[in-house]
């Protein structure tokens, strides 16, 4: 006989910088036998990493909160992670919020307000049950045409000039890296490529980029340094790095071991881009076999970069990119056609 085992709690996490209203949020949360407070979160950027972390049911986030509103926190969360959000706010900002995305709105009891905690929670414990059982709760909006939507939360205080790109690939990378490159502007700051590709095939793959899309591609030589515009694809049999000098960055190409079975290799690549430009980076991780790359961009993402990784679904083969999302290297994991807004709304900040 089948057993079956019904769930029982709403996997919850809340967002609030006061530490005694969001404790006391918790604490009667946690009294109701439906419901889990599974994490917390005193901004957006944290709530950003435990949203990545747990496996959530609902979203309780405030309005008011340092570094970035509620508001503009959901308007960039939702079209990338379509959660259930019940926004702690007063009438009027409700009405904003509902129109961001967000499925319905308590009121915050005030000194001035005639609601009490007690009916507080009893509303806000209702909304919810209700938003756990919602379905299509994406907003209604043009995901496409907003490209700072597109990422959870843009990269927070990079630098706009001394930025760079660095994109790794593997099975099925030509095609992914043509998708994302052909729809970038010929001003984005310059771009380094490593792609698992024979000799002789990496520089017609440059030469495709370069004639198909708006950028300046070319196979990468030692001496190069990145332009805006400018896209460097590591040859088929070197490794390629990157050396700041000043606020410029030279590549380095040369022969070497493999690593990770592989030369040219992506940990190679994404290991010098963390070293070198830290916080002003934006490291791409696609679809391949095996996992070169997922190391190098966790270091991306510890040094302060803005990291992406291609979704199960538009990947020729789930492998690295699948890696690098185990072990949280990815801060935004994407499907292929929206890689591009993503990286557009990184550069933004």
């Amino acid at each position: 006989m089948r057993i079956m085992h019904r769930k029982k709690e709403i996997r919850v996490l809340v967002v609030d910088d006061s530490k005694s209203f969001r404790e006391m949020v918790v604490r009667n949360l946690s009294a109701d036998p439906q419901i889990q407070v599974i994490a917390t979160a005193d901004d957006a950027f944290e709530a950003r990493d435990k949203i990545l972390k747990f496996d959530l049911d609902v979203l309780v986030c405030d309005v008011e909160m340092p570094r970035m509103n509620g508001l503009e926190f959901i308007r960039r969360l939702l079209p990338q992670y379509p959660l259930p959000v019940v926004m702690i706010s007063d009438a009027q900002v409700g009405i904003e919020a509902r129109k961001v995305g967000a499925l319905d709105c308590v009121e915050k009891p005030t000194p001035r307000s005639m609601k009490t905690v007690e009916n507080f929670m009893m509303e806000l414990i209702q909304k919810i049950r209700l938003a756990a059982g919602a379905k299509n709760i994406a907003p209604k909006r043009n995901f496409a045409s907003d490209l700072a939507t597109s990422a959870v939360i843009e990269s927070d205080q990079r630098q706009s000039n001394e930025q760079l790109i660095a994109i790794g690939a593997s099975t099925g990378g030509t095609e992914a890296i043509f998708e994302i490159l052909k729809e970038l502007p010929a001003n984005c700051p310059g771009i380094v490529i490593v792609q698992h590709i024979p000799p002789v095939f990496s520089k017609m793959f440059a030469d495709r980029l370069d004639s198909q899309t708006s950028l300046r591609c070319k196979e990468a030589q030692t001496g190069d340094y990145l332009e805006p515009g400018g896209v460097y694809v590591a040859p088929g049999d070197q490794h390629m790095r990157i050396k700041r000098i000043g606020k410029k960055y030279r590549v380095e190409v040369f022969a070497g071991e493999k690593v990770n079975g592989h030369c040219p290799s992506v940990d190679m690549l994404f290991d010098s881009v963390a070293k070198e430009a830290g916080n002003r980076a934006i490291g791409v991780l696609l679809t391949g076999m095996g996992n070169d790359g997922a190391k190098g961009l966790l270091n991306i993402r510890r040094s302060g970069g803005f990291t992406i990784g291609q979704d199960e679904t538009s990947s020729v083969v789930y492998g690295m990119n699948k890696v690098a999302y185990n072990i949280g290297a990815v801060a935004v994991q994407s499907a292929l056609e929206n890689i591009h807004h993503c990286i557009l709304a990184a550069l933004k900040e």
